[in-house]
């Protein structure tokens, strides 16, 4: 976005799926792990990222914020991103989680029920890669994974359904930012 001139936003989002459907592409090759390409082309990005904004001699930004995002830089706008976006990958959550759940469990079982996996998968991808671009600013780079996945890991544990176990993440991720920012 600095790059090109545009809104921070939407070169966020420009980034995000674009690495989304690159792990979309190489999760289908079968040539390494997910994890691996994960991992891969997240650092591999915030790495370009990190280079071409140090290059840009006229660009002066705060790196921390980035990293670790800054919540008293967020403005009205940004609220507006947040809760609009929030909204939309909620519904279209609550859309796919069906299919989301079957293909979870058994992969060809859904597709012999007539379930599109390679669409439902694309758009769990991105919708990912939404939440990571809108919570950004807020939560930062680095901290945005930890929140993805540590709640409901720890949530995992008390769980005894999926809905339960996103639910419980939820809970947690949201007391874990409260505790953070009361702490802080």
């Amino acid at each position: 976005g600095l790059f090109l001139g545009i809104d921070l936003m939407i070169g966020v989002f420009a980034v995000a799926l674009t690495v989304a459907l690159l792990l979309f592409f190489f999760q289908r090759q079968k040539m390494l792990t997910n994890d691996a390409v994960l991992g891969t082309l997240s650092h591999a990005s915030l790495a370009m990222g990190v280079l071409i904004i140090s290059m840009m001699a006229w660009v002066r930004i705060d790196f921390m914020g980035f990293l670790f995002g800054d919540i008293l830089a967020v403005d009205l706008i940004d609220l507006y991103w947040i809760y609009g976006g929030g909204i939309i990958i909620l519904l279209i959550l609550l859309v796919i989680w069906r299919p989301l759940l079957a293909i979870t469990f058994d992969r060809e079982l859904a597709q012999a029920e007539g379930i599109h996996v390679v669409r439902v998968q694309l758009i769990f991808i991105l919708l990912v890669a939404a939440v990571i671009a809108l919570s950004m600013k807020v939560i930062g780079i680095l901290l945005v994974t930890s929140l993805l996945i540590i709640p409901v890991s720890a949530a995992s544990r008390f769980s005894n359904s999926p809905e339960r176990m996103a639910i419980g993440g939820s809970i947690i991720g949201i007391l874990s930012v409260l505790l953070g920012l009361w702490t802080s």
